[in-house]
């Protein structure tokens, strides 16, 4: 089987087992400014716990311009819990003055343009652009790397050559959706550790099922 072919089946069969593709994340629907930060936020820092900071973070600084002029040492005191809050903190209030210098506060629709924002990598530009503006997207998280890779759709675990080469196997239009399911599924059947082969639906297409 080819890999466009393998490709589009794991599409349609992690489609089947979660049809509502969402972001784990949470945040005010369509609000590209706390998705971008909130994003930031989880690096090396789980979903679960960046959505318990966020609620008190998002009701002081709910956008770019309250979150520019934030005393450093206040977004420090909110996102504390969530790891390397240093140098995360100073990050969002960069990335804030930034959005409001360049684009008026408004947060920008391009991999380039946000990927020249302070600490965002093209991880969070992907989510951004894909979540909120509806463009293909390609989000290379672990889960996504190691399930693309056990999958024998890639041979790398390069962030950056994962996304190219899954962008050549992936339908545009639903290149986004299968980034969210496919972290669904790596968190509850592809596990890192023990992968529950014998539960996959993908297992038939997989090379590296136990």
């Amino acid at each position: 089987m080819r890999k466009k072919e393998k490709a589009a089946l794991a599409v349609e069969t992690l489609e089947r087992r979660y049809p509502d593709a969402v972001c784990s994340l949470e945040y005010q629907k369509s609000d590209a400014f706390q998705l971008l930060i909130a994003t930031r936020l989880s690096a090396q820092c789980t979903d679960k716990r960046v959505n318990m900071v966020t609620p008190a973070l998002f009701a002081e600084f709910p956008d770019a311009k309250t979150m520019a002029q934030a005393p450093l040492e206040r977004v420090e005191e909110l996102i504390k819990t969530c790891g390397l809050y240093k140098t995360k903190a100073k990050d969002l209030i960069a990335i804030s003055r930034m959005l409001m210098e360049k684009y008026g506060g408004e947060v920008p629709d391009t991999i380039e343009e946000l990927t020249a924002l302070p600490g965002v990598g093209r991880k969070t530009a992907n989510l951004v652009c894909g979540d909120i503006f509806g463009q293909p997207a390609v989000v290379t998280d672990t889960h996504f790397i190691r399930i693309c890779n056990r999958l024998g759709l890639v041979d790398t675990t390069n962030p950056p050559v994962v996304e190219r080469e899954m962008r050549k196997l992936l339908e545009p239009e639903k290149s986004s959706d299968f980034c969210h399911r496919v972290v669904l599924f790596g968190r509850e059947v592809c596990t890192a550790r023990s992968p529950h082969c014998a539960d996959c639906e993908l297992a038939e297409i997989c090379p590296s099922k136990g």
